[in-house]
């Protein structure tokens, strides 16, 4: 899941011509969209990148009805089982596609939601912190940013990362899903995806600028303030929309196992549809299926998102402006 960006600049001194330290906020009002989009991209591809190996257990911890042999109590467990009974590098199938559309995706994310956050701020709240325009516009940006990895990262993506997956490449997934489900296919979970994503998001931006507002209340570049603020607000999201995900999963992968259970043909579809299997195949506990491995993803993948975005708009926007003075 994708990053905000922090609040609407407040005024600052001008830019020093020996390349002093520039106020963050300075940088904010300043920076171009091709930094916005350059900084997302990198920042997207290394959070997806670093933490898909925890991403892959978060998807099999949260099968209905898991083999056997697929059974794990752990985060750790599970890791060490894949690599020792399915090779050491079953943990990252799947990555190619995700690395593929996470940077398109994250770039055109962060441009669109930067460039609404400060439309919708200037309306809200000139000058000020607006958390309804932060939210507002993570969630029209999530839009977008869904729309481009809905069919890389969660349809191939997770088939791929499934216990005894019939498909060995993410080519020949592609195709397979293709000549047997439909284009649609690419799509069944777009709209649960967006029920997940937008309060995720609306949580998330929430979150981490209450987090910011107490750690780095004059809004400097400060990475340590980035990290701790994006590890947290990453865990609250997470744990508050893991019921979604669930659904989310259980769509994206048809397990069959779980669907032949319950008597049903053909491939299940709508949110509707999928809180009704999971509720009676696991009750509500089935709702926090991979709860420990969601969370445990997602804190240091928005910690890393965090940093890495903000660092890259800061130094990319620190460069631009001392070559002009």
């Amino acid at each position: 899941s994708p990053p905000g960006t922090g609040v609407p600049a407040r005024p600052a001194a001008p830019v020093p011509a020996d390349g002093a330290e520039l106020c963050h906020g300075e940088q904010r009002r300043r920076v171009a969209l091709g930094t916005h989009m350059v900084a997302g991209a990198v920042a997207g591809i290394m959070e997806h990148t670093i933490m898909y190996p925890v991403d892959s257990v978060k998807t099999r911890m949260q099968s209905l009805q898991p083999d056997p042999k697929a059974q794990y109590r752990g985060v750790y467990e599970a890791l060490r089982r894949m690599v020792l009974t399915e090779g050491f590098w079953r943990p990252l199938r799947g990555i190619d596609i995700t690395m593929l559309g996470a940077g398109p995706a994250h770039a055109l994310y962060f441009a669109c939601y930067e460039k609404m956050k400060k439309s919708l701020s200037d309306i809200l709240q000139p000058g000020g912190n607006s958390h309804l325009a932060n939210g507002i516009a993570g969630s029209v940006a999530t839009l977008l940013h869904d729309a481009v990895m809905n069919p890389a990262e969660a349809v191939v993506k997770q088939r791929l990362q499934m216990f005894n997956s019939p498909y060995t490449s993410v080519l020949g997934c592609v195709r397979t899903v293709h000549r047997t489900e439909g284009l649609g296919a690419f799509y069944r979970s777009y709209t649960t995806q967006l029920t997940m994503n937008v309060p995720f998001q609306a949580i998330h931006f929430i979150t981490y600028e209450l987090m910011q507002e107490h750690l780095n209340p004059h809004r400097q570049y400060h990475p340590q303030s980035h990290i701790v603020a994006g590890a947290v607000a990453g865990a609250v999201a997470a744990a508050a929309t893991t019921p979604l995900d669930v659904c989310k999963t259980l769509l994206n992968t048809q397990e069959n196992t779980a669907l032949s259970s319950l008597k049903i043909r053909g491939h299940l579809s709508g949110m509707a549809n999928a809180f009704s299997t999971v509720y009676q195949l696991g009750g509500l506990p089935g709702f926090f299926k991979g709860v420990q491995a969601r969370v445990i993803y997602q804190m240091p993948s928005t910690a890393i998102a965090w940093s890495v975005y903000e660092f890259f708009k800061y130094f990319l926007t620190k460069r631009v402006l001392e070559k002009k003075s």
